[in-house]
């Protein structure tokens, strides 16, 4: 088993629960006026944008954790190697472009920018 590839996996992993439960508790509890899916964000957003940024948010959570599944099945050691080294090139890049566009959107300010490069790197070390 490939020690670096499993750890990148878990924290991407992490990095979505994390990613979730903070919109979740800071962001989306004061637009929810009793539904599941919050529907208030007058007077900037209405409730359609309302609806599809919640969306939006808990796909980004999704999609991590579909990173951290094939991180995880690439540091198994039945994995084929050329397979083994294509998904972890696209697990890496991916988690390092968005790192940097974290970084870049927040001007540094929004620590998961770390957390996601730290991922990729892990990942990167994967292929090593």
């Amino acid at each position: 088993m490939n020690a670096w590839l499993l750890a990148a996996g878990l924290l991407a992993f992490l990095i979505g629960a994390v990613h979730s439960v903070m919109g979740e508790t800071r962001i989306f509890r004061h637009m929810r006026q009793g539904g599941l899916v919050p529907t208030h964000g007058a007077p900037l957003l209405r409730e359609f944008q309302v609806r599809i940024l919640w969306g939006s948010w808990h796909l980004v959570t999704g999609f991590n954790w579909c990173i951290s599944a094939l991180l995880i099945r690439a540091a198994q050691p039945d994995v084929p190697p050329s397979l083994r080294h294509d998904l972890v090139a696209i697990c890496t890049l991916t988690l390092a472009a968005a790192a940097l566009l974290v970084a870049w959107a927040t001007r540094g300010k929004h620590p998961a920018w770390l957390a996601l490069l730290l991922a990729a790197g892990w990942a990167g070390m994967g292929l090593v």
